[in-house]
């Protein structure tokens, strides 16, 4: 259903008010350039700072543009259960083919709390959900028990994980079995991620390397290791690159030097220093796309 390359879209910026048609034509990048899937609104696309018109706004554009060519999974997550519920619903009134759920942030809710939290919004709509599993930023971690018990819901699918344990990789497959799907949520450790039985990466760096990403999934997807070697050793610096600075603003400085959109961050990011433009610089020129 959900596998290969699918980025974390960017929301483009121009004078602190949403870029439509910059929007747009980011996605007919992608779905030019080999993505399998888009995913609006999420963290990359500074969902903290999008006010609800404009989540919505942003989820509705990626589907018309889409159109059915490629999956939307729109990040809906909230630490407030209601707002993640509303933002849901939109969504897949809007015609989302999914959902991204982050675990609920600052609020540090039990397991049980988690597991509400997603039984809820579970119970409020009729389209796949990723869970989002991304300690760093939410502070907890959903532990792989209570994963598989929320397996057992009818909309829960998989899960975006960004612990940077790959065991968990091993964990996972080992309790929910192959058809729960397993993206990776870095870039940096995709492979080995894939070579443990994920099946592809909701990724940042795709933003700026829409075809070179889409190729190194599909040699992994396909078990060409030599190739998903060659191009994963081409693309590490510019992983590592960009998260220098908080993301997303070393990757919209990259997207500014390629002209995919303009390297406008909402505060409290701010846009990323000289030092940094230079790593972002160096790392696409190995790419190659600079």
């Amino acid at each position: 259903m959900f596998k290969g390359s699918i980025v974390a879209l960017v929301t483009p910026f121009k004078n602190n008010v949403l870029d439509q048609e910059k929007y747009a034509s980011l996605i007919q990048h992608h779905i030019s350039n080999g993505t399998k899937g888009v995913v609006p609104a999420g963290t990359t696309g500074e969902s903290p700072t999008l006010n609800h018109d404009e989540h919505k706004q942003v989820i509705e554009i990626a589907v018309k543009e889409c159109a059915g060519k490629i999956p939307v999974i729109a990040g809906t997550g909230s630490n407030s259960t209601s707002e993640a519920v509303e933002l849901s619903k939109h969504a897949e009134k809007s015609g989302a083919d999914g959902l991204l759920i982050v675990t609920p942030y600052y609020n540090k809710p039990t397991q049980e709390g988690l597991y509400q939290h997603y039984k809820k919004i579970n119970d409020s709509i009729g389209i796949p959900i990723i869970i989002y599993n991304i300690p760093p930023r939410s502070v907890i971690d959903m532990t792989v028990d209570t994963m598989a018990r929320l397996f057992e819901l009818k909309n829960i699918a998989g899960v975006k994980d960004a612990t940077a344990d790959l065991n968990r990789v091993d964990q996972q497959l080992k309790k929910m079995g192959p058809e729960f799907i397993q993206l990776s949520g870095e870039d940096g450790t995709a492979l080995e991620f894939n070579m443990r039985g994920g099946v592809g990466c909701i990724s940042v760096s795709a933003n700026v390397a829409a075809k070179l990403c889409s190729e190194f999934q599909e040699a992994c997807l396909s078990k060409n290791n030599i190739k998903a070697k060659e191009i994963n050793e081409k693309l590490m610096p510019l992983h590592k690159s960009l998260f220098i600075e908080s993301n997303p603003s070393p990757v919209k400085y990259a997207a500014s030097l390629l002209n995919l959109c303009s390297d406008e961050v909402r505060l409290p990011l701010v846009k990323v220093t000289e030092k940094t433009k230079k790593e972002v610089e160096k790392a696409l020129k190995i790419a190659k796309l600079l």
